[in-house]
């Protein structure tokens, strides 16, 4: 479930905190004359243990979320409308949903690559992500660590004893919600008695620089990845009373900035698009924080009025530890609220900004004829969330189809005339459907190897069989329609106007259902589906009584050597065009078959 990736990334995060831990800390620490004895190796320990069950916990929360959560992500990012506010909305709602702003802005990333999404309403989404992503910070900031361990053991009895996936991904979540409450009390143990250790202390007035503390933020978000969990670990060491709110703000503004590497690395080797979504993304974390860097005194003095106090008996580091946590997650909320509502009329103009820093440039002839055999919505970005992933196959499974739909729209100019110009035109784009064909069915065998629902797993089957049956109509189209199209060619045979007519009536009526099935399979439209299977009695029963009404009339009638060959051709058009039917009713009963799909709309 965890990627290659984030594991290395947690691995290294830990042995280098060991490393700091025991040689860079230790030996400074130890050198203080008349400090309290502490034993680091044992807080080294603590520390990064309680450290990776907090990552690990946050890891198994959203992934279980965005599982729980995939298909109605989908419909909600697919039905954004150039409205910047409810873009904002939409962005807060997601990364609230599955508890991390990565996850959004990467999806943001590929909707931008794939054109299904405008710079201007990716922003939006952006300013929302960072508003949503606050939502965690709050969560921790609950003091309910001594409930931790209830919550791991409910989670994983829900994951062992749930009778379907939904109940298991919700033991899931428990568990990971627990984990992250018990590692945030490992390390606030763990830091206990540092709170009377003066040098340490000493040390964390470094961090009243808000300069030291927005640096030492963005760069260990940015080696996590996760602006949460940094926030998270800040409120946890604010609870032991070690982090003061000016710093733990500081802290917080480094957070937004570090947690911008996800989306820059989303769009290394992505078109210029993508590129420029990652810089908007930067651009507005690090304005927001340069224009806030010098008002964080009257950050503090607003959520210290804004938050509960303590209890008055409570004095010095202790009213710190009891305060601060609150008084943190408030200051993240307002500092990202306020950003949104201060950039938000500014978008357009951000846009723009962009655009210019990061020019999109004219694809050249020779790379557009590449780009037609490459896939253009499949990205490996979105396999974390594999609904969305899918939804983009249905989007490339669609691009896929209208290449044979051209293919098939060519059929009566070159098959029934014998005109040989389209058949280099037909077997090129016979070549481009089979490598988008490779390109997804490569795509559906990784979103397979992730761990989905039931449903998404039959919908990833699906999608296979539905682009087999589409490479099947193209191979049918580039190796038999165009044999055809040099026996017509070779053989000079002509079409009465009757017959004529009725090979371009019965051709309309499958390139009719072949459509359709197109509408079904993008959108999951039943109706669409239903109608490809009601139109077989029209279109075979049709052909074949045609056919038979051909065989009677050349039974009883004298019939020329040339009008043998026009029936004898026609009948095998008629036989592939039947053929073509057959294909896209399967398509249209695979729809029908699938259950609990939802239907994709159209991102304007």
């Amino acid at each position: 479930m965890q990627s290659v990736k984030t594991y290395k990334q947690h691995l290294l995060l830990l042995v280098m905190g060991l490393a700091f831990g025991l040689f860079v800390f230790e030996p400074a620490f130890a050198a203080s004359k008349g400090s309290k004895e502490i034993n680091w190796f044992e807080m080294s320990m603590a520390l990064l243990g309680g450290l990776a069950i907090f990552l690990y916990g946050m890891e198994l929360m959203t992934d279980s979320l965005k599982v729980l959560a995939g298909d109605r992500m989908k419909m909600i990012l697919e039905k954004l409308t150039g409205n910047r506010i409810a873009g904002v909305i939409t962005g807060a709602g997601v990364t609230a949903v599955v508890q991390s702003s990565s996850v959004t802005t990467v999806i943001v990333v590929g909707f931008v690559t794939a054109g299904l999404m405008n710079l201007s309403q990716a922003i939006g989404v952006i300013f929302g992500a960072n508003i949503g992503t606050t939502i965690t910070a709050q969560i921790v900031a609950f003091k309910i660590t001594k409930y931790a361990l209830l919550m791991v053991a409910c989670g994983f009895g829900m994951m062992m004893m749930g009778r379907n996936e939904k109940i298991k991904h919700w033991g899931m979540m428990l568990l990971g919600l627990g984990m992250v409450f018990f590692g945030m009390g490992v390390m606030s143990d763990a830091m206990k008695p540092l709170r009377s250790y003066q040098p340490f202390l000493d040390l964390m007035t470094t961090m009243e620089n808000p300069l030291v503390g927005i640096l030492i933020a963005a760069a260990f978000t940015g080696l996590i990845q996760s602006s949460s969990a940094t926030t998270g670990i800040v409120i946890v060491m604010a609870t032991e009373g070690l982090v003061t709110l000016p710093a733990g703000i500081a802290l917080a503004f480094g957070a937004n900035i570090g947690t911008c590497v996800t989306a820059i690395l989303a769009a290394i080797g992505k078109p210029r698009r993508a590129v420029q979504a990652a810089m908007a993304h930067l651009l507005f974390n690090v304005f927001g924080v340069i224009i806030w860097f010098f008002f964080i005194p009257s950050l503090a003095d607003f959520v210290v009025w804004l938050s509960p106090a303590a209890d008055p008996s409570l004095t010095g580091q202790a009213r710190l530890a009891e305060e601060a946590p609150r008084q943190i997650a408030n200051a993240h909320t307002v500092f990202n609220v306020a950003n949104t509502i201060l950039f938000l009329p500014f978008a357009g103009a951000i846009a723009k900004l962009v655009e210019k820093l990061v020019p999109v440039k004219e694809l050249t002839f020779e790379e557009k004829a590449i780009a037609k055999f490459q896939p253009r919505y499949l990205d490996d970005g979105m396999l974390d969330t594999p609904p969305l992933a899918l939804s983009m196959v249905r989007r490339e499974t669609r691009r896929m189809g209208e290449v044979v739909e051209e293919m098939l729209a060519d059929v009566p100019a070159t098959v029934f005339t014998g005109d040989l110009d389209k058949v280099a035109e037909m077997r090129d784009k016979d070549e481009q459907v089979d490598a988008l064909y490779g390109a997804i069915n490569s795509y559906l065998t990784k979103v397979s190897r992730r761990d989905l629902m039931e449903g998404t797993a039959n919908e990833a089957m699906m999608l296979t069989t539905t682009t087999t049956e589409i490479e099947n109509i193209g191979d049918i189209i580039e190796i038999h329609m165009t044999h055809l199209a040099q026996m017509c060619s070779v053989n000079q045979i002509t079409f009465n106007e009757e017959n004529l007519k009725s090979l371009e009536f019965y051709h309309g009526r499958v390139q009719k259902a072949f459509s359709s099935a197109m509408v079904a399979i993008e959108h999951d439209r039943r109706a669409a589906a239903q109608m490809v299977l009601d139109m077989e009695k029209e279109i075979i029963e049709g052909m074949d009584e045609l056919v038979r009404k051909n065989q009677r009339k050349f039974l009883h009638e004298e019939t020329s050597a040339q009008e043998m060959a026009a029936f004898t051709l026609q009948t095998d058009i008629m036989e592939n065009l039947k053929r073509i039917y057959e294909h896209s009713k399967r398509i249209g009963k695979l729809v029908l078959k699938q259950e609990g799909g939802t239907a994709l709309a159209t991102i304007s």
